[in-house]
């Protein structure tokens, strides 16, 4: 992996019941990057970008922040290609193929002992990850559609609040911090407000310093301005556009066109939970491969 691939994805699968809403996805950013993630509603953006904190647990597949395993479950895999391989055999049975029932065989035996051992490795990551999630978490801030602000808290409070928790900061440092967040976007005179008393852009810009008060390596948005009146989208916009020139490492799901056009320095379009179509936005926009995505940007263009 490359030093400066800083968060990727292998083979990234999601399930919910038989419903398969990521089919195994393929991702990876590279440090600075901002990757605009778009598609229909329902394609698996949102899920995609949940599983990559691992606020949903993959189904299958392997997550890598850091250089650092942080997920990994490719039993599920071997599972079907076993399952599959025992449909073969039954066949070759009924056929009285005796070659091919001896090879099938074996070769079930042989995938069950790889199964075994790696199911061990599974399990063991898996412990690892429990034990250190809060940590990678602190790497991974995430801005959400609804803001999620505790109510009952200051916006200040709001903001110290994980860093005074975890440990990053005493109270002191952690408020000086904030303070000086809430200035860079124009929300200082808001630190002794409730989320009440804000407008939904002022909420979110919120949201945005919260995430940010954790000082992580890498940012995810998941739609940020879909529940914002229209003329409170701009100042939502204007933050992210600046965290991007800044050089912060961003992934935004969203249905903003122009920001993924002018902001944005690839374009993901995600159909049927999978990835078809990733490029630099003057060659996303201007030339789609993809049939599908020549579709949808015929509609929202």
């Amino acid at each position: 992996m490359s030093d400066d691939i800083i968060l990727s994805a292998r083979g990234l699968c999601k399930r919910f019941g038989s419903a398969e809403v990521l089919g195994g996805i393929d991702f990876e950013i590279k440090r600075g990057d901002v990757v605009a993630v778009i598609g229909p509603s329902g394609c698996g953006k949102s899920t995609f970008l949940r599983c990559l904190n691992l606020l949903e647990t993959p189904t299958a597949g392997g997550i890598y922040l850091d250089g650092e395993t942080i997920f990994k479950k490719f039993s599920h895999y071997l599972e079907q290609e076993i399952s599959e391989l025992k449909s073969d055999l039954k066949q070759a049975k009924k056929a009285e193929d005796a070659a091919l029932v001896a090879s099938l065989t074996a070769l079930i035996g042989s995938k069950r002992h790889e199964l075994k051992a790696l199911k061990n490795e599974e399990k063991s990551i898996g412990r690892q990850t429990l034990a250190s999630l809060n940590r990678h978490r602190q790497k991974i801030g995430m801005v959400f559609q609804q803001f999620n602000l505790f109510p009952n808290m200051t916006v200040l409070d709001n903001i110290i609040l994980a860093p005074v928790k975890l440990g990053k900061y005493d109270k002191k440092l952690a408020t000086e911090k904030a303070v000086a967040l809430l200035k860079q976007v124009g929300l200082e005179s808001k630190a002794h407000e409730y989320p009440s008393r804000l407008s939904g852009g002022q909420k979110q810009r919120i949201a945005i310093v919260r995430a940010l008060a954790m000082e992580p390596e890498i940012m995810l948005f998941d739609e940020p301005t879909s529940a914002l009146d229209p003329e409170m989208v701009g100042e939502v916009l204007s933050v992210m556009t600046a965290l991007a020139k800044s050089g912060t490492t961003m992934i935004v799901v969203t249905h903003e066109m122009g920001f993924a056009q002018q902001v944005a320095n690839r374009v993901v379009f995600i159909d049927g939970g999978k990835i078809v179509e990733d490029a630099p936005p003057a060659e996303f926009f201007s030339s789609p491969k993809n049939p599908r995505l020549k579709d949808f940007l015929s509609k929202v263009l």
